[in-house]
């Protein structure tokens, strides 16, 4: 059943996801629509961000035939809960969009319309605020197009036989766009626009704007901005270029509105956090038990801990369950940082940044386990920008760093059915007592503070996110407006300085 519950506009909005592609042009044996990238299926991607937005009430997704069961599997796993059906698509384009329609209308009263965004499952990064525009946009019209300007001349040409291709005309370029998806609309103008469609022998679109272009010419088609990076996995390099921008993609955790809401979420919690002596860990442990969780901070200066030994992390998980009764997060800030040149670098230093970097991430995971099965709770671990690419006298940081990352997506993912949640925290150059000692005083404002970090810290571990890598940053470019991907690529251009996190064995 259709969810007939009212959107923006004061009708229902659903978007129905077209994910008929058999992926033969990027040469797969799946459809490029289950390709995992970034983790994750390409179509769940898709899913999650509708998922998220208020605009929308529900989704229809029209499966490759065959795949169905795959995809609803997927949909239970991850808890997209908007999503009312999945079923199998047509031949093709058309054929997939016309069985979406007959669904979607059966289940509405006589006189009655909704809102539709059709919606291409091979299209990750669609923003908020395209679908916002969209489902405003047919307030005031029944047809309604995404596009964004051609950045490339385009021509038209003509073949002569065994001679080539030949430029014919260059259009203005000015006038040009390139469409995206979604495209919205009444639905009873999109049905309308097929039932004439459907009287034409010779009917063929490979869009559904197209359609109503052509069989409902007094219908105008508004244009609404799109993006950029709202890219389609068309082909071998898109693939690549997906999996790279979603590295970079930078989420945010939801605050709290105020300190009791906080109180409420902690109370009674139990936090244990690695490399807490002092820094990002000590603050993090301070702040979590002034809002009411029983927060245990442990670190080589405090309490001898030694996150590297997996048996005083054992022991330490056990005795602070002992006292609690529970853990709910458990967090690694600990880390070695070790400059220099590798063939410089002895044997001994090499195997404690191993050991610290990556080893005890990994040995702390395993002991944290049982614990967070039980409680449903959160492993939260910590990277730095140096995980996208490895830097000249960073490369035992800048690798290890970047294990940490692929170990939070793959533990997410084998978490995920125990209702576990793991997450990293990537933080811009920050200012503690390690760092100065390391790279002597700096600039004041240039580099963010301990206590940033924790804040946010905290919000991730009380958020549902998972998989996810968080950016903090002295300057949130959520706050310009800006999408996902161009966060990404600002945070890219603002990482390409060293600015790793000082936090150092605590």
């Amino acid at each position: 059943m259709i969810n007939q519950s009212k959107g923006k506009g004061g009708t229902g909005t659903t978007a129905v996801v077209l994910a008929g592609g058999t992926g033969q042009r990027i040469g797969l044996s799946v459809p490029k629509q289950l390709l995992k990238v970034a983790g994750k299926p390409v179509i769940e991607h898709t899913l999650s961000v509708l998922e998220q937005s208020e605009a929308i009430d529900d989704v229809l997704v029209l499966m490759a035939p065959g795949f169905v069961g795959e995809v609803e599997q997927l949909v239970d796993k991850a808890g997209l809960s908007k999503v009312r059906a999945v079923v199998e698509g047509g031949a093709d384009r058309n054929e997939t969009t016309r069985r979406a329609i007959d669904l979607l209308d059966a289940e509405l009263a006589e006189g009655e319309d909704r809102k539709v965004l059709f919606h291409d499952a091979v299209r990750p990064f669609l923003s908020q605020r395209v679908i916002d525009d969209c489902v405003d946009a047919l307030d005031r019209y029944q047809a309604v197009d995404v596009a964004i300007p051609s950045a490339d001349t385009v021509i038209v040409t003509r073949t002569h036989g065994a001679d080539g291709e030949f430029i014919t005309d260059v259009p203005d370029r000015s006038r040009l766009r390139r469409g995206q998806t979604p495209q919205a609309f009444r639905l009873s103008t999109i049905r309308r626009a097929y039932e004439l469609a459907e009287q034409d022998p010779h009917f063929k679109a490979t869009d559904d704007c197209s359609v109503v272009l052509r069989y409902l010419p007094s219908v105008p088609i508004h244009v609404v901005p799109g993006d950029e990076y709202n890219m389609k996995v068309t082909h071998p390099l898109d693939v690549f270029l997906t999996d790279k921008l979603f590295q970079l993609v930078s989420t945010t955790a939801p605050s709290q509105p105020d300190r009791r809401a906080y109180r409420e979420l902690l109370e009674g919690r139990t936090l244990v956090v690695f490399g807490g002596s002092y820094g990002i860990g000590a603050d993090l442990a301070e702040l979590a038990r002034e809002l009411g969780a029983r927060a245990y901070a442990l670190g080589r200066s405090t309490t001898g801990t030694h996150v590297e030994d997996p048996k005083e992390v054992e022991e330490a998980l056990a005795q602070a369950y002992a006292e609690t009764g529970r853990i709910d997060h458990v967090v690694n800030t600990a880390g070695v940082l070790r400059i220099g040149r590798l063939a410089d670098t002895s044997n001994a230093e090499i195997e404690e940044a191993l050991r610290v970097n990556y080893l005890a991430p990994v040995q702390l995971a395993r002991a944290a386990h049982p614990y967070l099965a039980e409680t449903g709770g959160q492993l939260l671990l910590y990277t730095s920008s140096s995980y996208t690419r490895g830097r000249a006298e960073y490369s035992l940081y800048s690798s290890a760093k970047a294990a940490i990352v692929n170990l939070t997506q793959a533990l997410a993912d084998e978490w995920a059915a125990e209702g576990i949640r793991v997450n990293c925290i990537n933080p811009e150059r920050t200012a503690t007592p390690m760092r100065t000692a390391a790279f002597g005083e700096e600039p004041a404002g240039s580099l963010l503070s301990s206590e940033q970090v924790a804040r946010t810290s905290l919000d991730v571990l009380l958020s549902d996110l998972t998989g996810q890598v968080i950016d903090v940053r002295r300057q949130d470019p959520l706050d310009s407006g800006t999408s996902a991907v161009e966060q990404a690529l600002a945070g890219a251009l603002a990482h390409s300085g060293e600015n790793e996190s000082a936090e150092v064995v605590a």
